[in-house]
């Protein structure tokens, strides 16, 4: 209570002094308050006009990478279809490379099968020639031989001729008439014969004996064994005697 009552109450002056300070705080907070409101303002302001810049910047960035994008995807799509396009024609080249490749093989094959052929035939050819060669070449002997055969004939017939009265005519199919006279004594002139040929084994063929000798087949198989023409002949004369004294 003593100190109370020992305390001074302020006084105007004081009071005064106390109420100018806090103005001055306030007034001084007023305008800080202001200033960092205003700088606020202006940078979100700022940042307002660079976000625009940005968003308008972005949209055309945008746009020009969406046309680059939509070229690019153009350009891609014409590079796939040139790539299957030309993989097409790759698997036509390659079918007809490969029709052709078959055709070629096909080819090959009737060119070695026709070769073989040829071969063959070449060797039949050859084969024939040869067969051709050794026939000429034993028709040729046999002719010599015949030739030989008819020239000792035609030697006997000019002998037979003069001494037994033989005449010997070559008759078509190469074939020869031997024609005997002077055997019947009361018709010197009457003719007794036969035909002689070569067969295809090169043997006497005796036929058409006239007249007719059954002994004649007999002869000719004497003749064929003995090759003694001279002798057959005199056997057919003597057969043609013993028919006209019988």
């Amino acid at each position: 209570m003593g100190q109370a009552a020992g305390l001074k109450p302020a006084g105007d002056g004081e009071r005064a002094l106390s109420y100018k300070m806090v103005e001055d705080e306030l007034a001084l907070f007023d305008k800080s308050i202001n200033e960092f409101w205003n700088r606020f303002k202006s940078t979100v302001s700022d940042t307002s006009c660079q976000m625009v810049g940005l968003r308008e910047n972005y949209k055309d960035s945008l746009k020009a990478f969406a046309e680059k994008l939509s070229v690019k995807l153009k350009e891609e799509e014409r590079m796939v279809e040139m790539f299957l396009e030309y993989q097409n024609q790759i698997d036509r080249q390659n079918k007809l490379i490969q029709e052709k490749k078959d055709n070629l093989l096909k080819l090959i094959a009737e060119v070695k099968d026709k070769s073989q052929e040829l071969e063959a035939l070449t060797a039949n050819i050859q084969d024939l020639k040869e067969e051709y060669a050794r026939k000429k070449e034993t028709i040729s002997t046999a002719n010599r031989a015949n030739e030989e055969r008819l020239k000792r004939l035609q030697k006997s017939a000019d002998l037979y001729k003069d001494r037994l009265g033989l005449e010997i005519r070559k008759i078509y199919g190469d074939k020869l008439q031997f024609i005997f006279t002077n055997i019947d004594p009361k018709h010197p002139e009457i003719p007794f014969m036969f035909t002689l040929s070569l067969n295809e084994a090169r043997d006497y063929e005796v036929s058409d004996s006239a007249p007719y000798l059954e002994c004649l087949a007999e002869f000719q198989e004497n003749v064929r064994k003995t090759n003694n023409f001279s002798a057959f002949l005199a056997n057919v004369r003597k057969a043609f005697t013993a028919m006209v004294y019988n």
